[in-house]
C-alpha cells in the first residue's frame, strides 16, 4: 500500500502501490503544465466512511511513497484514463485497473 502525502493534510492517502504509480504519472505532468485539477476517491474499509477530494495544485508540495522496491510495470491504457478522468470537469476519479492485456 503506497501513501500520497499531499500539503500539510493531517491524514495521509493510502492508495495501493499500482494505481499509485500510474496516478504519479498522470498528476506529474498535469502539474508540470500547470493544471489544477480534482482528485477523489472512496474512503477504504476501517476508515471514515465517505469520499474525499484534494484540490491539486503546482505549489501545493506532494510526495508518493511505494511500498514496493521495484516499480511497477505502467500500462498506457490505465494511463490515458485517468488522464482522461482527470481533464473532466469531475477531476480524476481511482479508476480500477483495466482488464486488458498490458500494452507494449
Amino acid at each position: 500500500m503506497g501513501t500520497l502525502f499531499y500539503g500539510g493534510a493531517a491524514e495521509p492517502v493510502h492508495i495501493e502501490d499500482r494505481l499509485l504509480a500510474h496516478l504519479k504519472v498522470v498528476i506529474s505532468t498535469k502539474l508540470r503544465r500547470n493544471e489544477c485539477f480534482t482528485l477523489s476517491w472512496v474512503h477504504q474499509e476501517g476508515d471514515t466512511p465517505g469520499r474525499s477530494t484534494l484540490w491539486m495544485h503546482p505549489a501545493i508540495p506532494l510526495r508518493f511513497v511505494f511500498d514496493a522496491r521495484e516499480s511497477a510495470e505502467l500500462r498506457s491504457d490505465w494511463i490515458v484514463a485517468l488522464a482522461n478522468s482527470a481533464s473532466s470537469s469531475g477531476g480524476i476519479s481511482l479508476l480500477p485497473e483495466l482488464m486488458s492485456p498490458p500494452s507494449e
